[in-house]
């Protein structure tokens, strides 16, 4: 599945639960996730898209860890299953 077809139904379903949703963008600093997402009740957290068969680059491991390493939840989702899964506080 696309990558952007994934993206459009994240995007869709956050906005269904009340939520609001962000594309990233850090000029000057890649490897950042695509998305932050925030939902009711103070839940946030970050979303990396990939294809089915897609792998992190160097970069986007090392700003994960980074961010892991603050306390930051980021899922890696690659299909519209894993996208109900991050919203709904699966690990995926």
């Amino acid at each position: 599945m696309k990558e952007k077809i994934v993206e459009d139904y994240l995007v869709k379903r956050v906005r269904a639960l009340g939520g609001e949703i962000r594309k990233v963008s850090w000029p000057g600093h890649r490897g950042a996730p695509d998305r932050l997402v925030m939902m009711k009740k103070g839940r946030t957290f970050w979303v990396e898209l990939k294809t089915e068969k897609g792998t992190l680059s160097m970069r986007q491991v090392r700003e994960h860890t980074k961010l892991r390493l603050m306390g930051q939840k980021i899922y890696i989702v690659r299909s519209k299953s894993e996208v109900e899964d991050c919203l709904s506080g699966e690990e995926v």
